[in-house]
């Protein structure tokens, strides 16, 4: 990684930068006070207009992906994995002699200005970075935000709800172990909420959070109650000792849409649904009261915690049953999202999309086995095609693979290729209280999709 300092530039130009983690980076930038435009493939085709609009509200001039935004004077153009080297302004940017930074090295240079504290894990980074940010917000740390999802007190201000540019010396972000960038984080805190399949190998994704420990410099805070990840407390040369923390959960009840359990003596009640977002709050809570909050003020914030974007997201009721959106995707989260439901209702409708043809090949098995497991007799698994982005990939794996493999195990699974055609198959089956569960990720039409589903069942 190439050692950039963001003093040396002024005026950032983003490829993609409607994208969930550009947008927060932009964001960021225009915040303290740097020059940044960007712009997005879907800006052409009149999609993600709302996005659009809040960048620009925000200071952000965007322009369509057609090289017209980006001139001589950009010092530095971001770009993610997700941009090919083929694309027309990327190419623009290699004449120009602009230099090219990717984003993760861009939030790395970002990290390196403040205390950051980075979230890591397969599962409820955003969740944890957004319970950790009320907390700290409302101490009155004023703590910076870069996340991979909205929050939804941030989204009411009429904000994207990713980015916040404070004025206090810590910075929460989320370590990102998709693209093995987080191993390019130096933080002042690590936090290793979770390790499960998705993506990479589980010995892979090992080799990169022990580089994470490594590059942590002070606090280093690990989720007790999940076996792998716990392994990353055991004391190992060049490593961190292992210290007790002594944060027991313990009391855990879900009443309706809210959960509440104790801490230390110290009683928690969260509006949100599911035992892992207990592991969630405790991580945030383990990080909040080492950095000086006590827990009493962990539990003030929290009963106002309002959210996240697509993170068991209650879209609406009616007729007596509900409709909820997640953002789950792997076979882990999407099997806590499904149990999270269950608490709610003895009959829940769930529906997946998968994205990319890759990672469902390669998480078939586990999407199998983790699904067929969780799912009980009343409830049901329905899938639509693969969401495919774009680029040069093999088709050949169906989301109806994995229905076959779910039914082979008994339960009740199917296959709706086109997703519109999905509330016409189950608007006979509603009764009151059922829960219809939607989930995927990637595909920014699933916002629509959801107000799509409600609107006509």
């Amino acid at each position: 990684m190439k050692q950039i300092n963001i003093k040396d530039y002024n005026h950032f130009f983003f490829i993609g930068i409607a994208g969930a983690g550009m947008s927060a980076i932009a964001q960021y930038l225009a915040g303290i006070g740097k020059n940044v435009s960007g712009s997005d493939r879907y800006f052409s085709s009149g999609e993600n207009s709302e996005v659009r609009n809040k960048l620009e509200a925000a200071g952000i001039h965007t322009f369509p992906q057609d090289g017209s935004g980006l001139s001589k004077q950009v010092d530095a153009v971001v770009v993610s994995t997700a941009v090919e080297e083929s694309n027309r302004e990327y190419a623009k940017a290699l004449n120009f002699n602009i230099p090219l930074i990717h984003r993760a090295d861009m939030l790395a240079a970002i990290s390196d200005t403040k205390k950051t504290i980075a979230l890591a894990g397969t599962s409820g980074k955003s969740t944890t970075v957004a319970m950790l940010y009320q907390i700290m917000e409302y101490a009155g740390y004023s703590p910076s935000l870069i996340s991979g999802a909205g929050l939804s007190s941030l989204i009411k201000k009429g904000k994207i709800g990713n980015a916040v540019a404070g004025k206090g010396d810590y910075l929460i972000i989320e370590a990102d172990e998709s693209d093995g960038s987080l191993t390019q984080y130096y933080p002042d805190t690590g936090v290793i909420l979770n390790i499960d399949k998705d993506h990479k190998e589980i010995s892979v994704l090992k080799d990169i959070f022990k580089e994470f420990k490594k590059h942590t410099k002070n606090l280093f805070v690990v989720n007790q109650s999940h076996a792998l990840a716990k392994e990353f407390s055991k004391s190992k040369k060049n490593d961190f000792g292992y210290v007790d923390c002594g944060y027991r959960m313990s009391d855990f009840r879900q009443e309706g849409y809210k959960i509440t359990f104790k801490i230390n003596d110290v009683a928690f009640e969260i509006p949100v649904i599911g035992k892992h977002n207990m592991e969630n709050a405790a991580a945030a809570i383990a990080v909040a009261h080492q950095k000086g909050i006590d827990l009493e003020t962990c539990a003030k914030a929290l009963c106002a915690y309002q959210g996240i974007y697509r993170r068991m997201q209650v879209i609406g009721s009616k007729k007596g049953f509900t409709l909820i959106d997640d953002y789950a995707h792997n076979p882990v989260k999407i099997a806590a999202a499904i149990k999270a439901a269950q608490n709610i209702s003895n009959r829940v409708i769930a529906w997946f999309q998968p994205h990319g043809f890759g990672p469902t090949r390669f998480l078939k098995d586990d999407f199998i086995r983790e699904i067929s497991a969780v799912l009980q007799a009343n409830d049901e698994i329905w899938m639509s095609e693969i969401y495919y982005a774009g680029g040069t990939v093999k088709k050949d794996i169906s989301a109806n693979d994995l229905i076959k493999g779910i039914r082979s195990h008994g339960k009740n699974a199917f296959f709706v290729e086109n997703r519109k055609d999905f509330p016409g198959k189950i608007k006979e089956k509603l009764n009151k209280g059922t829960v219809i569960l939607l989930m995927g990720a990637r595909d920014p039409s699933l916002e629509q999709f959801a107000t799509y589903v409600f609107g006509n069942i």
